[in-house]
């Protein structure tokens, strides 16, 4: 049995509390959190700051690892995909070792579960053997080319066919995003995919996302035809990209809108109209990295929707923290209370990622992963660092 106090305790599902004790088993499953005078003080570690929930990072690409510092800050989102595409390949045994790294500097930031992107193999032995809960989202696009759909389909199934589970990891087959996933290859994910998964799919991360869907214009257009591939089977729908996707995806799932920095509220009003099981996960450092920009916060707290809180990966971002994201967030957008903050960075995202049976508040029961915010006052200042406490 352990016994921790600190300055404050945030079980996260409930009101934070002050001169209490949170008591576990020796795996870190909660037992109680009690009045400090129910207890012995010589039997309880005292601890400065605050102690919270395991972090969830909801969105990652644990693959790309090997990319920090490759790909230009600020070029905009085609650009930086231009970047990963022409500088992903390299040594087997560099990328393997990267992809440990960052599982290992996950799990010091106080991260217990991550929702990945694969489109290949590369980090699934590092998942197989990582302390870290993984949803895996094995990642399907044919880049509107119908012709294709199915020889791309049969690819990335054998990715997902390649991932064994542990107990405590999930998987799922997902689209890319509205911009290169055509309705052909739509409609072979759905039928392979079962009701009850967690779908992850790229949202509304660029200006010219929207303008294809709209207008069938703007920079897709030219970043296509430089590949040479042909849009003349596309046609423009004149509504968000959002649209495209809500009509392609299946209510009944959870579904897990990323990035979202063109989001309005519009947008968010007809995701919620079209199933009440849908998430938004930000990755406001990400977001910066690659279009200098981050989503209108406010537009999803007036609509009352679940956000959740992501890395992206190290190609995108200086490190894969939860934190820091949070300190980003409130650095631009300072009304986010850290109280929402830490909601959409622990619960939300075990919501999100049907991890909340275990994780994601410090609930009786639970073995959430235990963390101290040191050097925290009721504000995330520059000088918070986060220890991992279990």
């Amino acid at each position: 049995m352990k016994k921790f106090s600190a300055d404050i305790i945030y079980p996260v599902s409930s009101a934070p509390i002050k001169e209490a004790i949170l008591v576990t088993d020796d795996e870190g499953k909660i037992l109680s959190i009690d009045s400090i005078s129910e207890h012995d003080p010589s039997s309880v570690q005292y601890l400065e700051g605050a102690l919270i929930p395991g972090f969830i990072n909801s969105h990652c690409h644990l693959e790309l690892s090997h990319m920090k510092g490759k790909v230009n800050t600020g070029t905009g989102l085609i650009q930086f995909i231009t970047g990963v595409i022409s500088q992903r390949e390299t040594d087997a045994q560099e990328i393997q070792n990267a992809i440990s790294l960052a599982d290992q500097e996950m799990y010091e930031a106080g991260i217990v579960a991550v929702g990945d992107i694969s489109n290949v193999t590369d980090s699934f032995n590092t998942k197989n053997k990582s302390d870290l809960s993984y949803y895996t989202f094995v990642e399907m696009f044919d880049l509107l080319q119908e012709k294709d759909a199915i020889p791309n389909f049969e690819k990335y199934k054998s990715v997902y066919d390649a991932l064994d589970l542990s107990k405590k990891d999930q998987k799922a087959i997902v689209p890319h995003a509205p911009y290169s996933v055509s309705q052909k290859l739509w409609d072979l994910i759905q039928k392979a995919t079962p009701e009850g998964k967690t779908i992850s799919i790229h949202n509304q991360e660029t200006p010219a996302e929207n303008q294809l869907f709209l207008q069938k214009a703007g920079g897709f257009v030219d970043w296509y035809q430089s590949f040479g591939l042909s849009l003349e089977t596309f046609k423009a729908t004149s509504s968000s990209s959002i649209h495209y996707a809500l009509a392609n995806l299946n209510p009944k799932n959870k579904t897990l809108f990323v990035h979202n920095t063109l989001t309005n509220k519009s947008d968010l009003q007809a995701a919620k109209s079209w199933s009440d099981q849908t998430f938004w996960a930000s990755c406001p450092n990400a977001n910066l990295y690659i279009e200098n920009n981050l989503p209108h916060y406010q537009y999803f707290i007036d609509e009352g929707v679940k956000v959740t809180l992501g890395t992206d990966s190290l190609t995108s971002n200086w490190q894969l923290s939860i934190l820091e994201e949070m300190k980003t967030i409130q650095k631009y957008q300072s009304y986010v209370s850290f109280e929402t903050l830490l909601q959409w960075a622990t619960l939300n995202g075990a919501e999100a990622l049907s991890f909340d049976r275990d994780l994601g508040s410090l609930d009786i029961g639970k073995k959430p992963g235990i963390n101290l915010l040191k050097g925290f006052k009721g504000k995330l200042t520059p000088n918070v660092s986060v220890q991992r406490i279990i």
